[in-house]
């Protein structure tokens, strides 16, 4: 049993999440695809979109594969979302599962900052997402170093794609945009809740 676990706070989930998980389960081929909202990422602000929200909008995710599947673990559990406690969770569920583990290209060259690295290390083989084509010497060197401590790292092809999250929330993507950005799940909830300080689009 593969079981891939793709997290993020999903504030909100765009094309580039899209992509990105589209890329890893063709390279994984998972049984199982977990998309895991974050409650409150300990890296980040806490989000002011209600978890509830975020979590409506990763419906978007589902229409990729019939193995993809939506968990509020996280945002039930409370407290700050360590990657670490989300995995050990996932291994209890299933102590014989295969585990990987999605990030992205920016938080590979920083994962040795993450809490309890070299536990992950142990759990999860990680699958990164390049979002921008670009530091691929310095990614394959993080990479490098990652599997010299233990690990195992693979690279998903992504295809590039011209978006954050925070684009949308500062303003700085006009709502006239976000149709092109965003998937029709995501933009429904956007729209009947009015987020992002947008009133009617």
């Amino acid at each position: 049993m593969k079981i891939m676990l793709y997290g993020g706070t999903f504030d909100p989930p765009h094309n580039g999440h899209i992509n990105n998980l589209r890329a890893a389960l063709a390279l994984v081929r998972p049984d199982r695809a977990i998309v895991m909202p974050a409650g409150t990422p300990p890296h980040k602000q806490a989000s002011t979109t209600p978890a509830a929200l975020r979590l409506q909008m990763c419906a978007c995710f589902a229409a990729l594969s019939p193995v993809v599947e939506v968990s509020d673990w996280e945002i039930r559990r409370g407290g700050r979302s360590y990657t670490v406690h989300t995995l050990e969770w996932l291994r209890s569920c299933d102590p014989a599962a295969e585990l990987y583990l999605c990030v992205g290209s920016d938080m590979l060259l920083t994962f040795t900052q993450w809490y309890r690295w070299q536990d992950m290390l142990g759990m999860a083989a990680l699958v990164v997402e390049s979002r921008t084509g670009t530091d691929e010497a310095a990614l394959h060197a993080a990479a490098a170093a990652l599997e010299q401590a233990g690990g195992r790292v693979l690279f998903a092809e992504a295809e590039s794609y011209p978006c954050a999250s925070s684009d949308i929330r500062s303003g700085k993507l006009p709502p006239e945009k976000w149709p092109e950005v965003l998937p029709k799940e995501a933009l429904t909830v956007v729209r009947e809740n009015k987020l992002y300080g947008v009133a009617d689009m």
